[in-house]
C-alpha cells in the first residue's frame, strides 16, 4: 500500500553543511558538520552525530554549487537511523530573498538533471 505524499515541496538529495544549534537566548550550544539527506524550499533532513532538541533553533550554512547560503530553522522531528546517527527534520524559519532564490535555483537545477 502506497503512502500519500504530505509534503508541499519536492525533496532533493544534497551533501554536507555546517550548522549551529542555538538555545532560547541565541547562545551557541552545539556546532558541527551534518549530512543533508534531502532538502526542499521549506525544510531539510539533516543527519547529525547527536540529537538536536526541538526547543532549539538551528542556523545552517548550505553550500549550493559556488554559493553559501545561511538559513535558520527549527527541528520538527527526529529519529535514530540504522547507523546510530540522528536524522533531524528542520523547518526553515527565516530566509532572506537571496537565500530563497539560490535555494530554488539549486532545486530546479537538480530536478532538471534528474529527469
Amino acid at each position: 500500500m502506497a503512502t500519500q505524499e504530505k509534503r508541499k515541496h519536492a525533496r532533493i538529495d544534497s551533501l554536507n553543511l555546517s550548522y549551529f544549534c542555538l538555545d532560547e537566548n541565541n547562545q551557541i550550544i552545539k556546532q558541527g558538520m551534518g549530512r543533508t539527506l534531502n532538502v526542499s524550499e521549506s525544510g531539510i533532513l539533516l543527519e547529525t552525530h547527536f540529537p538536536i532538541d526541538e526547543k532549539h533553533t538551528v542556523t545552517l550554512t548550505l553550500g549550493l554549487e559556488e554559493d553559501l547560503v545561511e538559513i535558520t530553522g527549527r527541528p520538527v522531528h527526529s529519529r535514530i537511523n540504522d547507523d546510530g546517527k540522528h536524522e533531524v527534520g528542520i523547518e526553515f524559519l527565516k530566509t532572506n530573498e537571496k537565500a530563497c532564490k539560490l535555494l530554488k535555483q539549486f532545486i530546479d537545477a537538480f530536478q532538471a538533471k534528474s529527469t
